[in-house]
Protein backbone atom coordinates (compact mmCIF):
# COMPACT_ATOMS: atom_id res chain seq x y z
CA UNK A 1 0.00 0.00 0.00
CA UNK A 2 1.40 3.76 -1.31
CA UNK A 3 0.62 6.60 0.26
CA UNK A 4 1.61 10.30 0.79
CA UNK A 5 1.70 11.25 4.61
CA UNK A 6 1.60 15.11 3.88
CA UNK A 7 0.49 15.73 0.66
CA UNK A 8 -0.15 19.22 1.36
CA UNK A 9 3.20 19.28 0.07
CA UNK A 10 3.07 18.47 -3.02
CA UNK A 11 1.97 21.83 -3.87
CA UNK A 12 5.49 23.10 -4.46
CA UNK A 13 5.68 21.16 -7.56
CA UNK A 14 3.92 23.99 -9.16
CA UNK A 15 7.18 26.00 -8.43
CA UNK A 16 9.06 23.76 -10.95
CA UNK A 17 6.73 25.00 -14.31
CA UNK A 18 7.07 28.83 -12.37
CA UNK A 19 11.34 28.50 -12.69
CA UNK A 20 11.19 26.89 -15.82
CA UNK A 21 9.11 30.03 -17.15
CA UNK A 22 11.27 32.38 -15.18
CA UNK A 23 14.63 31.04 -17.16
CA UNK A 24 12.67 31.22 -20.57
CA UNK A 25 11.96 35.15 -19.80
CA UNK A 26 15.62 35.72 -18.69
CA UNK A 27 17.29 34.07 -21.50
CA UNK A 28 15.17 35.56 -24.19
CA UNK A 29 16.29 39.22 -22.04
CA UNK A 30 19.53 38.26 -22.40
CA UNK A 31 19.30 37.48 -26.37
CA UNK A 32 17.64 41.11 -26.53
CA UNK A 33 20.57 42.74 -24.87
CA UNK A 34 23.31 40.60 -27.15
CA UNK A 35 21.35 41.72 -30.34
CA UNK A 36 22.17 45.35 -29.38
CA UNK A 37 26.03 44.09 -30.26
CA UNK A 38 25.05 42.89 -33.61
CA UNK A 39 23.87 39.87 -35.21
CA UNK A 40 23.95 36.75 -32.27
CA UNK A 41 25.90 34.40 -34.23
CA UNK A 42 28.25 37.13 -34.73
CA UNK A 43 28.32 37.63 -31.23
CA UNK A 44 28.68 33.96 -29.94
CA UNK A 45 31.95 33.47 -32.38
CA UNK A 46 33.17 36.24 -29.81
CA UNK A 47 32.33 34.17 -27.03
CA UNK A 48 33.70 31.05 -27.90
CA UNK A 49 33.43 29.60 -24.23
CA UNK A 50 29.28 30.17 -23.89
CA UNK A 51 27.63 27.48 -23.77
CA UNK A 52 23.46 27.81 -23.98
CA UNK A 53 23.58 23.71 -23.58
CA UNK A 54 25.15 23.94 -20.10
CA UNK A 55 22.48 26.10 -18.90
CA UNK A 56 19.53 24.14 -19.87
CA UNK A 57 21.32 21.68 -18.60
CA UNK A 58 22.01 22.97 -15.15
CA UNK A 59 18.28 23.61 -15.51
CA UNK A 60 17.08 20.34 -16.23
CA UNK A 61 19.65 19.42 -13.19
CA UNK A 62 18.21 21.69 -10.55
CA UNK A 63 14.15 20.94 -11.64
CA UNK A 64 14.86 17.49 -11.13
CA UNK A 65 16.38 18.39 -7.61
CA UNK A 66 13.38 20.23 -6.88
CA UNK A 67 10.70 17.82 -8.11
CA UNK A 68 12.35 15.09 -6.10
CA UNK A 69 12.62 16.93 -2.39
CA UNK A 70 8.78 18.36 -3.13
CA UNK A 71 7.98 14.53 -3.49
CA UNK A 72 9.88 13.65 -0.09
CA UNK A 73 8.62 16.46 1.64
CA UNK A 74 5.23 14.99 0.93
CA UNK A 75 6.95 11.54 2.47
CA UNK A 76 6.03 8.76 0.67
CA UNK A 77 5.36 5.40 2.15
CA UNK A 78 5.22 1.96 1.32
CA UNK A 79 2.49 -0.45 3.84
CA UNK A 80 5.21 -2.81 5.16
CA UNK A 81 2.51 -5.50 6.36
CA UNK A 82 -0.87 -5.78 7.87
CA UNK A 83 -1.22 -5.31 11.77
CA UNK A 84 -3.75 -6.91 14.00
CA UNK A 85 -5.40 -3.97 16.15
CA UNK A 86 -7.25 -4.44 18.73
CA UNK A 87 -9.53 -2.36 20.59
CA UNK A 88 -12.74 -3.24 23.44
CA UNK A 89 -16.09 -3.08 21.36
CA UNK A 90 -19.33 -4.66 20.05
CA UNK A 91 -20.88 -6.52 16.58
CA UNK A 92 -24.20 -4.68 16.13
CA UNK A 93 -26.27 -6.21 13.36
CA UNK A 94 -28.92 -3.24 12.15
CA UNK A 95 -31.79 -5.28 10.13
CA UNK A 96 -34.43 -3.07 8.48
CA UNK A 97 -37.68 -3.68 7.66
CA UNK A 98 -37.94 -2.60 3.75
CA UNK A 99 -41.16 -3.68 2.58
CA UNK A 100 -43.78 -1.29 1.31
CA UNK A 101 -45.11 -0.62 4.38
CA UNK A 102 -42.59 1.14 5.21
CA UNK A 103 -43.30 4.14 3.08
CA UNK A 104 -46.29 5.07 5.28
CA UNK A 105 -46.36 8.81 5.58
CA UNK A 106 -46.69 8.66 9.46
CA UNK A 107 -43.17 9.56 10.14
CA UNK A 108 -41.90 12.36 7.95
CA UNK A 109 -41.33 12.12 5.27
CA UNK A 110 -42.13 8.33 5.96
CA UNK A 111 -40.92 5.76 7.22
CA UNK A 112 -38.39 4.17 5.73
CA UNK A 113 -36.73 7.78 5.01
CA UNK A 114 -36.86 8.91 9.33
CA UNK A 115 -34.75 5.28 9.42
CA UNK A 116 -32.06 5.90 7.18
CA UNK A 117 -31.72 9.57 8.72
CA UNK A 118 -31.35 8.24 11.90
CA UNK A 119 -28.93 5.35 11.14
CA UNK A 120 -26.78 7.86 9.45
CA UNK A 121 -26.43 9.54 12.61
CA UNK A 122 -25.86 6.44 14.47
CA UNK A 123 -22.67 6.17 12.74
CA UNK A 124 -21.77 9.45 13.32
CA UNK A 125 -21.42 8.58 16.55
CA UNK A 126 -19.45 5.03 16.46
CA UNK A 127 -16.09 4.43 16.97
CA UNK A 128 -14.94 1.24 17.94
CA UNK A 129 -17.57 -0.60 17.50
CA UNK A 130 -18.25 -2.99 14.03
CA UNK A 131 -21.73 -2.83 12.10
CA UNK A 132 -23.33 -4.75 9.52
CA UNK A 133 -26.85 -4.12 7.72
CA UNK A 134 -29.65 -6.94 6.57
CA UNK A 135 -32.31 -5.22 4.48
CA UNK A 136 -35.85 -7.46 4.56
CA UNK A 137 -39.12 -7.69 3.22
CA UNK A 138 -40.66 -10.94 2.21
CA UNK A 139 -36.93 -12.04 1.82
CA UNK A 140 -33.69 -11.15 3.70
CA UNK A 141 -30.05 -10.28 1.92
CA UNK A 142 -27.02 -8.90 3.88
CA UNK A 143 -27.09 -5.43 2.58
CA UNK A 144 -23.61 -4.89 4.39
CA UNK A 145 -20.91 -7.95 6.03
CA UNK A 146 -19.83 -6.56 9.25
CA UNK A 147 -17.24 -4.14 9.41
CA UNK A 148 -15.53 -0.83 10.81
CA UNK A 149 -15.56 1.10 8.18
CA UNK A 150 -18.43 4.26 9.17
CA UNK A 151 -17.80 5.56 6.11
CA UNK A 152 -18.81 2.69 3.43
CA UNK A 153 -21.94 1.78 5.99
CA UNK A 154 -23.02 5.47 5.63
CA UNK A 155 -22.80 4.95 1.58
CA UNK A 156 -24.82 1.40 1.89
CA UNK A 157 -27.45 2.73 4.28
CA UNK A 158 -28.19 5.38 1.70
CA UNK A 159 -29.19 2.91 -1.10
CA UNK A 160 -31.93 1.07 1.03
CA UNK A 161 -35.27 1.00 -0.43
CA UNK A 162 -38.08 -1.31 -1.10
CA UNK A 163 -36.34 -2.71 -4.35
CA UNK A 164 -33.56 -3.86 -2.70
CA UNK A 165 -35.39 -7.54 -1.78
CA UNK A 166 -37.48 -8.23 -4.82
CA UNK A 167 -40.07 -9.75 -2.85
CA UNK A 168 -42.77 -8.17 -0.92
CA UNK A 169 -43.76 -8.96 2.79
CA UNK A 170 -42.52 -8.80 6.27
CA UNK A 171 -40.37 -11.90 7.00
CA UNK A 172 -39.15 -10.87 10.10
CA UNK A 173 -38.13 -14.73 10.98
CA UNK A 174 -35.79 -14.96 8.49
CA UNK A 175 -34.29 -11.75 8.81
CA UNK A 176 -33.18 -12.43 12.39
CA UNK A 177 -31.80 -15.66 11.41
CA UNK A 178 -29.99 -14.27 8.62
CA UNK A 179 -28.63 -11.80 11.10
CA UNK A 180 -27.50 -14.48 13.89
CA UNK A 181 -25.23 -15.99 11.00
CA UNK A 182 -23.82 -13.25 10.07
CA UNK A 183 -21.63 -12.08 12.78
CA UNK A 184 -18.16 -12.80 12.70
CA UNK A 185 -16.47 -15.82 13.79
CA UNK A 186 -15.39 -15.08 17.35
CA UNK A 187 -17.70 -15.98 19.47
CA UNK A 188 -20.04 -17.62 18.48
CA UNK A 189 -20.07 -20.83 20.14
CA UNK A 190 -18.81 -19.28 23.36
CA UNK A 191 -21.30 -18.02 25.52
CA UNK A 192 -19.06 -15.89 27.81
CA UNK A 193 -17.55 -13.84 25.00
CA UNK A 194 -20.72 -13.49 22.91
CA UNK A 195 -22.57 -10.88 24.85
CA UNK A 196 -20.78 -8.39 22.50
CA UNK A 197 -23.11 -9.28 19.91
CA UNK A 198 -26.67 -7.55 19.55
CA UNK A 199 -29.13 -7.54 16.57
CA UNK A 200 -31.55 -4.19 16.07
CA UNK A 201 -34.55 -4.58 14.49
CA UNK A 202 -36.02 -1.53 12.88
CA UNK A 203 -39.60 -2.11 11.69
CA UNK A 204 -43.44 -1.32 11.50
CA UNK A 205 -44.16 -5.08 12.76
CA UNK A 206 -46.51 -5.57 10.62
CA UNK A 207 -46.73 -9.17 9.52
CA UNK A 208 -47.39 -12.54 10.94
CA UNK A 209 -45.07 -14.55 13.37
CA UNK A 210 -43.12 -16.66 10.13
CA UNK A 211 -40.64 -18.07 12.71
CA UNK A 212 -39.49 -14.64 14.25
CA UNK A 213 -40.30 -16.18 18.01
CA UNK A 214 -38.08 -19.77 16.98
CA UNK A 215 -35.34 -17.23 15.85
CA UNK A 216 -35.53 -14.91 18.48
CA UNK A 217 -34.54 -18.29 20.75
CA UNK A 218 -31.71 -18.95 18.83
CA UNK A 219 -30.64 -15.84 19.45
CA UNK A 220 -30.48 -16.32 22.66
CA UNK A 221 -29.02 -19.84 22.84
CA UNK A 222 -26.07 -17.91 21.39
CA UNK A 223 -25.83 -15.02 23.77
CA UNK A 224 -27.32 -12.77 21.41
CA UNK A 225 -29.35 -9.74 22.62
CA UNK A 226 -32.24 -8.07 20.11
CA UNK A 227 -33.23 -5.01 20.19
CA UNK A 228 -36.71 -3.57 18.36
CA UNK A 229 -37.90 -0.02 17.27
CA UNK A 230 -41.75 0.16 16.21
CA UNK A 231 -41.78 2.59 13.98
CA UNK A 232 -45.32 3.72 12.97
CA UNK A 233 -48.13 4.70 14.84
CA UNK A 234 -51.18 2.33 16.22
CA UNK A 235 -53.47 4.47 14.15
CA UNK A 236 -51.47 4.05 10.65
CA UNK A 237 -51.28 5.79 7.31
CA UNK A 238 -51.81 4.82 4.08
CA UNK A 239 -49.60 3.77 1.36
CA UNK A 240 -48.43 5.75 -1.20
CA UNK A 241 -46.40 4.28 -4.04
CA UNK A 242 -45.58 6.63 -6.85
CA UNK A 243 -47.95 9.08 -5.95
CA UNK A 244 -51.36 6.49 -6.02
CA UNK A 245 -51.96 4.82 -3.08
CA UNK A 246 -51.98 1.13 -2.49
CA UNK A 247 -55.63 -0.94 -2.22
CA UNK A 248 -56.57 -4.30 -1.31
CA UNK A 249 -58.31 -6.48 -3.00
CA UNK A 250 -61.51 -4.77 -2.50
CA UNK A 251 -60.40 -1.64 -3.66
CA UNK A 252 -60.12 -0.41 -0.26
CA UNK A 253 -56.97 1.96 0.62
CA UNK A 254 -54.63 0.33 2.33
CA UNK A 255 -53.85 1.33 6.11
CA UNK A 256 -50.48 0.02 7.97
CA UNK A 257 -50.12 -0.12 11.42
CA UNK A 258 -47.76 0.00 13.64
CA UNK A 259 -47.65 -3.75 15.23
CA UNK A 260 -46.02 -4.11 18.63
CA UNK A 261 -46.30 -7.22 20.19
CA UNK A 262 -44.25 -9.63 17.98
CA UNK A 263 -41.71 -6.82 18.86
CA UNK A 264 -42.27 -6.97 22.30
CA UNK A 265 -41.99 -10.68 22.31
CA UNK A 266 -38.87 -10.79 20.38
CA UNK A 267 -36.96 -8.29 22.60
CA UNK A 268 -38.40 -10.14 26.10
CA UNK A 269 -37.10 -13.32 24.98
CA UNK A 270 -33.45 -11.96 24.21
CA UNK A 271 -32.98 -9.78 27.37
CA UNK A 272 -33.27 -7.07 25.23
CA UNK A 273 -35.48 -4.11 24.90
CA UNK A 274 -38.43 -2.63 22.75
CA UNK A 275 -39.04 1.01 21.81
CA UNK A 276 -41.62 3.01 20.17
CA UNK A 277 -40.46 5.28 17.76
CA UNK A 278 -41.52 8.62 17.45
CA UNK A 279 -40.84 11.94 15.11
CA UNK A 280 -38.27 13.52 17.36
CA UNK A 281 -36.44 10.45 18.03
CA UNK A 282 -36.27 6.92 16.16
CA UNK A 283 -35.18 5.33 19.53
CA UNK A 284 -31.61 4.53 18.27
CA UNK A 285 -29.98 6.51 20.73
CA UNK A 286 -31.83 5.60 23.49
CA UNK A 287 -30.60 1.61 22.38
CA UNK A 288 -27.31 2.80 22.03
CA UNK A 289 -27.18 4.24 25.41
CA UNK A 290 -28.23 0.78 26.36
CA UNK A 291 -25.13 -1.09 24.47
CA UNK A 292 -22.55 1.00 25.87
CA UNK A 293 -23.17 -0.27 29.12
CA UNK A 294 -22.98 -3.77 28.02
CA UNK A 295 -19.77 -5.99 28.67
CA UNK A 296 -17.51 -4.99 25.52
CA UNK A 297 -15.90 -7.80 23.74
CA UNK A 298 -12.14 -7.22 22.18
CA UNK A 299 -12.37 -7.11 18.16
CA UNK A 300 -9.19 -7.37 16.30
CA UNK A 301 -9.13 -5.83 12.60
CA UNK A 302 -6.31 -5.31 10.40
CA UNK A 303 -5.11 -2.40 9.12
CA UNK A 304 -2.00 -1.11 7.43
CA UNK A 305 -0.80 0.38 10.42
CA UNK A 306 3.10 0.65 9.87
CA UNK A 307 4.46 1.91 7.11
CA UNK A 308 8.25 2.41 5.54
CA UNK A 309 9.64 5.40 5.22
CA UNK A 310 10.72 6.48 1.44
CA UNK A 311 11.63 10.05 1.36
CA UNK A 312 15.52 9.98 2.39
CA UNK A 313 16.35 8.14 -1.14
CA UNK A 314 14.45 11.30 -2.67
CA UNK A 315 16.40 13.29 -0.69
CA UNK A 316 20.12 11.35 -1.56
CA UNK A 317 19.10 11.36 -5.45
CA UNK A 318 18.11 15.49 -5.34
CA UNK A 319 21.58 16.08 -3.41
CA UNK A 320 23.51 13.83 -6.61
CA UNK A 321 21.58 16.13 -8.86
CA UNK A 322 22.22 19.45 -6.54
CA UNK A 323 25.72 18.36 -6.95
CA UNK A 324 25.97 18.05 -10.99
CA UNK A 325 24.24 21.17 -11.18
CA UNK A 326 27.13 22.50 -8.66
CA UNK A 327 29.98 21.10 -9.96
CA UNK A 328 28.97 21.95 -13.93
CA UNK A 329 30.26 25.26 -15.24
CA UNK A 330 28.21 27.48 -17.32
CA UNK A 331 31.23 27.73 -19.59
CA UNK A 332 33.28 25.33 -21.50
CA UNK A 333 35.85 23.65 -20.19
CA UNK A 334 39.02 24.34 -21.93
CA UNK A 335 40.25 20.78 -22.09
CA UNK A 336 36.52 19.10 -23.07
CA UNK A 337 36.10 21.77 -25.65
CA UNK A 338 37.42 19.14 -28.34
CA UNK A 339 34.36 16.62 -27.44
CA UNK A 340 31.50 19.79 -28.01
CA UNK A 341 29.02 17.70 -26.22
CA UNK A 342 26.57 20.44 -25.00
CA UNK A 343 26.90 23.11 -28.53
Amino acid sequence: MFRFANTEYLWLLWLIPLLILLWIVAERLTRRRLSRFGEIATVRELMPDASSGRRKLKLMLFCCALLLLGFALARPQFGSKLREVKSQGIEMMLVVDVSNSMLAEDFQPNRLERTKYAIDKLFDGLEQDRVGMIVFAGDAIVQLPITSDYRMAKAFAKKISPTSVSTQGTDIGQALSLATISFSEKGKTDNESSHDRVIILITDGEGHDSGAIEAAERAKEQGIRIFTIGIGTPEGAPIQIGREFIKDENGEMVVSKLGEQLLEQIAEITDGAYIRSSNQSLGLDEIIQTINNLDKGELATLRFEEYNEQFQYLIAAALVFLLLEFLLLDRHNPRLRRFNIFR
